[in-house]
Formats: C-alpha cells, structure tokens, sequence
C-alpha cells in the first residue's frame, strides 16, 4: 500500500478523558510521522467537533490516538463502526473490555492467565478484612482509568480512605488489588507479534503517573534483560491476554514478575501512549522497528481487521 492509497487520514487526538494532554502528545508524534510518510493526514480533535465531520471533510480512515474514556473504550469504536469508517486498533468489544480492569481480571481468570488477586470496593469496604484477603501493601485504583490515574499504594487505615476517595472521584468502579513485590515489564503486541519486552525500574517503587510523565528518574531497559526462556514465556502469555480479549492491531500488556519470576497480568493498553518517552515505540525500536514504520505498519493493520 503506497501512501496515497491510505486515502486522507484523521489522526484523533486530545479528547475528553483524563488523558487528554497524554493523547494531544501521541497525536501530534502520529501525524508527524505520517506527514513524514507522504500520508495526507490531518489533526481531528473530538472536543469541539462532532466526529460526523470525518464524514463531512472527506477522510478514508481514522488513527486513534486517544487514550482513556471516549477514546480507548470501545465508544468512539461504535461512532466509527455506525459511520463505515474503518479506524486502528481492536474493535468495539475489545476495546470496551481492555477498558474495564475488573472484567478484562475475570476473563482472564477464566482463561487460566494469572491476574494479581483484587476486591471491588464500595463506601462501606472494611479494610480490615481486605487487608486479611490482599495483604500490605495493596493498590487501589479506579477500575476503568489509564496512565495510572487514581491509583494509590496504602498500608494502612488512613491511607485506605484516601485512596478509595481519590479513585472513586475518578470512577464509580474502584478495585482493591493484590501489590506484587517485583520487576514491572510491558509487552507490545503487533499484528499478532509480541515485541521486545520492556522493563520498568522506578525510584520510588510505584509506576505511577508522576514515574511515567514526569519524573527523570524512571528507568527503561529494553530488551528487559531476563532470560531468553522467561521472555519467551511472558510474552507467549501477554499474546494469548491480547487474544482473548479480542484485541487486534496492537496493545500493550502491563506485566508485574514477582521474586519468584512469576508473571502477573495487570491490564492491557489498546490504544497505547506514543510519545516520544512512551513504551511501544521503545520496545518497536529495539526491533528494529522505527517510530514511522511502526505508525504506517499500525495504520495498514486496519485492512487486516476489516477483512
């Protein structure tokens, strides 16, 4: 496929979620690369415009490049489906379940693919006896929230409180779950392949969003660095997560490895950050893959998804 047979291209950006200032970042890396490519792409941000106007301006075909609600979680998906117009990534379904933490952990606990255990939380939680089930530390997150955010590491009482309040004013749906002690790792799935795995190393032993955005301290190793078996095996393991799901295209898989190498499934990314520190262009790079040909390889993916 030469570049004028990928017809005119939007580029969705920025949204409404809050990832919106991560999404406006990997946008406006996509489009460069596609403009780089010779591929007639344009910026479209949904906030401001209705998307019918991808229809009204003439576009062939959508990157997506949102993160997060109205984005990542199969809504923008449906819009595009109902218009005809094919776009990147997986699909309405899969994109819906990668979204939502606790029912992509029930699908993958009845696939036998292990998931750190977890509680759904309401007001009236006892810490306690979560405490008793998860052990100290736990995490506590929203659980259809990206980039880590309303995400809390607590030990105590206190701190169970304000962990809860902070994730539930971010979603109505927050999750308890099991903290695993260990090495963070993610694995890139494109067109059915896993990529090298990248290995995350924080100062402050939480990958959170100051790690991942803003903070100089945070270390990337890729290729991670483990054995040649174990590799293999996380990443045999993230594929059959990304299958499961219905996920097509790409993704991302969140993997935590505990003391004794064992891998732990924490989600999966279906529109994935691709900014210039973000982690599938690494993992790509390490492949020998560059920044253009992994944008352009992600958009013709959309033939395949159609067929």
């Amino acid at each position: 496929m030469t570049a004028s047979e990928f017809g005119k291209v939007a580029v969705l950006l920025g949204g409404r979620s809050a990832e919106r200032k991560i999404s406006l970042e990997s946008g406006v890396a996509v489009l460069a690369a596609l403009l780089r490519c010779g591929i007639d792409a344009h910026a479209f941000d949904p906030v401001g415009q209705p998307l019918d106007n991808l229809l009204r301006d003439g576009f062939d075909r959508v990157f997506i490049a949102l993160h997060g609600r109205y984005g990542e979680d199969g809504s923008v998906q449906g819009a595009l489906e109902l218009m005809g117009m094919p776009y990147t990534g997986s699909g309405i379904l899969a994109s819906a379940l990668a979204m939502d933490k606790w029912r992509t952990k029930m699908i993958w606990q009845a696939a036998g693919i292990d998931t750190p255990r977890y509680l759904m939380l309401g007001a009236d939680s006892c810490f306690d006896k979560v405490a008793e089930i998860l052990g100290l530390p736990m995490i506590i997150k929203p659980a259809r929230e990206g980039s880590t955010i309303g995400l809390s590491k607590v030990a105590s009482q206190q701190e169970f409180q304000a962990g809860y309040a902070l994730a539930v004013s971010c979603d109505e749906l927050v999750m308890a779950e099991q903290f695993i002690d260990g090495v963070e790792l993610t694995a890139t799935i494109l067109d059915d392949e896993p990529l090298p795995l990248v290995r995350i190393d924080v100062a402050d032993t939480l990958y959170d969003y100051h790690a991942k955005y803003c903070s100089d301290k945070t270390r990337y190793t890729c290729p991670s660095g483990l054995s040649n078996e174990l590799t293999r095996q996380i990443q045999s393991i993230a594929l059959r997560a990304h299958r499961v799901l219905g996920c097509s295209g790409w993704s991302r898989v969140d993997v935590m490895l505990d003391k004794s190498e064992r891998p732990f499934l924490l989600e999966t990314n279906t529109s994935p950050g691709m900014t210039d520190h973000s982690l599938v262009p690494m993992a790509a790079k390490a492949a020998n893959i560059s920044f253009d040909e992994l944008v352009v390889k992600i958009l013709r993916l959309v033939e395949q998804r159609r067929e």
